[in-house]
Protein backbone atom coordinates (compact mmCIF):
# COMPACT_ATOMS: atom_id res chain seq x y z
CA UNK A 1 0.00 0.00 0.00
CA UNK A 2 1.43 3.36 -1.06
CA UNK A 3 0.15 6.73 0.25
CA UNK A 4 0.66 10.01 -1.57
CA UNK A 5 -0.73 13.52 -1.58
CA UNK A 6 -3.67 14.06 -3.90
CA UNK A 7 -3.16 16.25 -6.97
CA UNK A 8 -5.48 18.15 -9.28
CA UNK A 9 -5.39 15.14 -11.62
CA UNK A 10 -7.14 13.05 -8.93
CA UNK A 11 -10.18 15.30 -8.67
CA UNK A 12 -12.23 13.33 -11.23
CA UNK A 13 -11.96 10.29 -8.95
CA UNK A 14 -12.17 12.09 -5.59
CA UNK A 15 -15.44 14.00 -6.03
CA UNK A 16 -17.60 10.98 -6.96
CA UNK A 17 -15.85 8.89 -4.28
CA UNK A 18 -16.72 11.44 -1.59
CA UNK A 19 -20.30 11.60 -2.92
CA UNK A 20 -20.74 7.81 -2.69
CA UNK A 21 -19.67 8.03 0.95
CA UNK A 22 -21.92 11.01 1.76
CA UNK A 23 -18.88 13.17 2.44
CA UNK A 24 -19.05 16.03 -0.04
CA UNK A 25 -20.24 18.18 2.88
CA UNK A 26 -19.27 17.35 6.45
CA UNK A 27 -21.22 18.72 9.40
CA UNK A 28 -18.98 18.94 12.44
CA UNK A 29 -18.73 21.16 15.47
CA UNK A 30 -21.76 23.16 14.37
CA UNK A 31 -20.54 24.03 10.87
CA UNK A 32 -20.39 22.63 7.33
CA UNK A 33 -16.99 21.87 5.83
CA UNK A 34 -16.24 20.93 2.22
CA UNK A 35 -13.55 18.20 2.32
CA UNK A 36 -12.69 18.77 -1.36
CA UNK A 37 -11.36 22.21 -0.35
CA UNK A 38 -8.77 20.69 2.00
CA UNK A 39 -5.57 18.68 1.54
CA UNK A 40 -5.95 14.96 0.88
CA UNK A 41 -3.98 11.76 0.98
CA UNK A 42 -4.67 8.85 -1.33
CA UNK A 43 -3.81 5.24 -0.56
CA UNK A 44 -3.03 3.18 -3.65
CA UNK A 45 -2.80 -0.55 -4.16
CA UNK A 46 -1.43 -1.86 -7.46
CA UNK A 47 -1.62 1.67 -8.87
CA UNK A 48 -5.36 2.05 -8.18
CA UNK A 49 -6.99 4.20 -5.50
CA UNK A 50 -7.69 2.19 -2.35
CA UNK A 51 -8.65 4.99 0.06
CA UNK A 52 -8.86 8.70 0.70
CA UNK A 53 -8.24 10.86 3.77
CA UNK A 54 -8.98 14.59 3.94
CA UNK A 55 -7.50 16.73 6.69
CA UNK A 56 -7.00 20.19 8.20
CA UNK A 57 -3.82 21.38 9.91
CA UNK A 58 -3.83 24.43 12.15
CA UNK A 59 -3.10 25.64 15.63
CA UNK A 60 -0.66 22.82 16.32
CA UNK A 61 -3.32 20.20 15.58
CA UNK A 62 -4.32 18.00 12.67
CA UNK A 63 -7.96 17.03 12.14
CA UNK A 64 -8.98 14.08 10.03
CA UNK A 65 -12.09 15.33 8.19
CA UNK A 66 -12.90 12.16 6.24
CA UNK A 67 -11.39 8.75 5.71
CA UNK A 68 -12.85 6.10 3.42
CA UNK A 69 -11.52 2.96 1.77
CA UNK A 70 -12.65 1.41 -1.50
CA UNK A 71 -12.64 -1.95 0.26
CA UNK A 72 -12.79 -2.58 3.99
CA UNK A 73 -10.10 -4.67 5.74
CA UNK A 74 -7.54 -4.25 2.94
CA UNK A 75 -5.12 -1.95 4.82
CA UNK A 76 -5.88 1.39 3.17
CA UNK A 77 -7.26 2.95 6.35
CA UNK A 78 -4.28 1.83 8.41
CA UNK A 79 -1.86 3.16 5.78
CA UNK A 80 -3.68 6.49 5.67
CA UNK A 81 -3.62 6.85 9.47
CA UNK A 82 0.11 6.08 9.55
CA UNK A 83 0.72 8.65 6.80
CA UNK A 84 -1.35 11.41 8.41
CA UNK A 85 0.35 10.77 11.75
CA UNK A 86 3.74 11.18 10.05
CA UNK A 87 2.60 14.31 8.23
CA UNK A 88 1.20 15.83 11.44
CA UNK A 89 4.47 15.20 13.31
CA UNK A 90 6.43 16.74 10.41
CA UNK A 91 4.22 19.84 10.67
CA UNK A 92 4.83 20.09 14.43
CA UNK A 93 1.29 19.15 15.39
CA UNK A 94 0.84 18.09 19.00
CA UNK A 95 -2.49 16.36 18.48
CA UNK A 96 -4.26 14.34 15.78
CA UNK A 97 -8.03 14.19 16.16
CA UNK A 98 -11.20 13.04 14.44
CA UNK A 99 -14.95 13.23 14.93
CA UNK A 100 -17.39 10.41 14.39
CA UNK A 101 -20.96 9.69 15.40
CA UNK A 102 -22.33 7.51 18.17
CA UNK A 103 -23.59 4.87 15.70
CA UNK A 104 -20.23 4.37 13.98
CA UNK A 105 -19.08 1.35 15.96
CA UNK A 106 -16.65 0.23 13.25
CA UNK A 107 -14.91 3.65 13.27
CA UNK A 108 -14.72 3.67 17.06
CA UNK A 109 -13.01 0.29 16.98
CA UNK A 110 -10.74 1.31 14.09
CA UNK A 111 -9.46 4.50 15.76
CA UNK A 112 -8.97 2.98 19.20
CA UNK A 113 -6.93 0.13 17.74
CA UNK A 114 -4.66 2.79 16.23
CA UNK A 115 -4.02 4.61 19.51
CA UNK A 116 -6.84 7.16 19.56
CA UNK A 117 -8.65 7.83 22.83
CA UNK A 118 -11.98 9.43 23.63
CA UNK A 119 -11.61 13.19 24.07
CA UNK A 120 -15.15 14.58 24.04
CA UNK A 121 -18.79 13.70 23.71
CA UNK A 122 -21.16 16.29 22.25
CA UNK A 123 -24.65 15.04 23.09
CA UNK A 124 -27.25 16.10 20.52
CA UNK A 125 -24.67 17.66 18.16
CA UNK A 126 -25.83 15.53 15.23
CA UNK A 127 -29.49 16.27 15.96
CA UNK A 128 -28.61 19.99 15.82
CA UNK A 129 -26.59 19.58 12.60
CA UNK A 130 -29.43 17.64 10.99
CA UNK A 131 -31.88 20.40 11.87
CA UNK A 132 -29.74 23.45 11.05
CA UNK A 133 -27.05 22.41 8.56
CA UNK A 134 -27.43 19.08 6.82
CA UNK A 135 -30.95 17.63 6.75
CA UNK A 136 -29.79 14.59 4.76
CA UNK A 137 -28.05 13.14 7.84
CA UNK A 138 -29.98 9.94 8.54
CA UNK A 139 -31.88 9.56 11.79
CA UNK A 140 -30.81 5.93 12.14
CA UNK A 141 -27.31 4.78 11.27
CA UNK A 142 -25.17 1.70 11.35
CA UNK A 143 -26.50 -1.35 13.17
CA UNK A 144 -29.89 0.32 13.58
CA UNK A 145 -28.51 2.79 16.12
CA UNK A 146 -30.20 6.23 16.26
CA UNK A 147 -27.66 8.97 15.44
CA UNK A 148 -27.59 11.81 17.97
CA UNK A 149 -24.07 12.59 19.18
CA UNK A 150 -20.59 13.57 18.00
CA UNK A 151 -17.66 11.71 19.54
CA UNK A 152 -14.19 13.22 19.36
CA UNK A 153 -11.18 10.94 19.49
CA UNK A 154 -7.59 12.10 19.75
CA UNK A 155 -4.05 10.86 19.58
CA UNK A 156 -1.31 12.96 21.19
CA UNK A 157 1.79 13.28 19.05
CA UNK A 158 4.03 14.98 21.60
CA UNK A 159 4.58 14.22 25.26
CA UNK A 160 3.31 17.60 26.46
CA UNK A 161 -0.37 17.05 26.92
Amino acid sequence: MRVRAATADDRDWIEPFLAVHGSTRVARRGEIVQPIDHPMLIAESDGAPAGLLTYVVGGGECEILTIHATRQWAGAGSALIAAIRELAVARSCRRLWVLTTNDNIDALRFYQRRGFRFAALRPGAVDDARQRLKPEIPVVGEYGIPIHDEIELESWLSPER
